[in-house]
């Protein structure tokens, strides 16, 4: 059955493998990228694969919250319906790493951005459509003040507690959608591979990409994933396995998940104030 599939951050690493493997199996396959000469070398690299599916490109900078709206409007005004979601967009290191909203850059398009996406694009999906966030094997506990923009850390820190804040929410909205919604589940597509922020962070070619586009072609598409809503699958082990102690802590994963929550409420009430 073809679908259609949003993927954010495809034009280049695990995002444009995947979104290869998808278009050659013939689904309908919806990029992103923040570079316009990016995305269209990526459409034409799919338009070549696809077999019978569309490639459609969207245009926004995931750091900012407004793009991240206008994002869901635009593919909300082109379809009716949305069957994956695959939040891969990310970012570890910057020059700049406070955003125009007053975050650090790691949780907002890590974290904030995905999630409020998702929120956005959920009433597009079905019970039988997937919302695939991509986690990572680098979770730490979470720092509400770093979250809130209130606290600087280093590179690592900001990315390993960005991704615990993901696994977090996910885990949170996957429970409460179960059976009723779309499965929402977190996905550690390997540790190491050989993508951009790879290259750029530690400084090494990395492992083959296609073992994270494969991971994530299987959770868009095979019945593994059908009822794993609020799971977390490790590629590094091969199976569903437990997120950080922390994200398993309805207390400490209520409080993070509640302040995502809190930050996507106001920055879209200052959107509005601004309009």
């Amino acid at each position: 059955m073809q679908k259609t599939i949003l993927i954010t951050g495809s034009t280049d690493g695990i995002g444009l493998e995947t979104a290869k493997l998808l278009a050659a199996a013939g689904h309908n396959v919806l990029l992103h990228g923040r570079n316009p000469d990016k995305l269209a070398k990526a459409a034409k690299a799919l338009s070549a694969l696809t077999k019978g599916g569309s490639v459609e490109t969207y245009q926004a900078d995931l750091s900012r919250m407004a793009d991240v709206e206008a994002l869901a409007e635009a593919v909300t005004r082109q379809h009716a319906r949305l069957d994956v979601l695959i939040n891969n967009a990310g970012v570890y290191r910057t020059p700049e790493p406070v955003t125009a909203d007053g975050l650090d850059i790691r949780f907002a398009v890590n974290t904030i951005a995905p999630c409020l996406l998702t929120r956005r694009l959920l009433p597009l999906m079905q019970a039988s459509g997937r919302v695939i966030n991509l986690s990572s094997a680098a979770q730490a506990p979470v720092d509400p003040q770093a979250l809130a923009g209130k606290t600087a850390l280093s590179d690592g820190a900001a990315y390993a507690q960005s991704k615990l804040a993901l696994t977090m929410w996910s885990r949170s909205l996957g429970l409460q959608l179960k059976g009723q919604g779309p499965v929402v589940v977190s996905v550690n597509p390997g540790s190491m591979l050989g993508s951009k922020m790879v290259k750029e962070a530690f400084g090494v070619a990395g492992g083959d990409l296609a073992i994270g586009a494969d991971i994530l072609r299987r959770a868009a598409l095979d019945t593994e994933f059908a009822a794993a809503s609020g799971l977390y699958f490790d590629n590094d082990s091969g199976r569903f396995a437990d997120p950080h102690p922390d994200a398993l802590d309805p207390r400490k994963s209520g409080e993070i998940v509640d302040l995502v929550d809190l930050i996507i409420s106001k920055l879209t009430q200052e959107q509005e104030q601004d309009r």
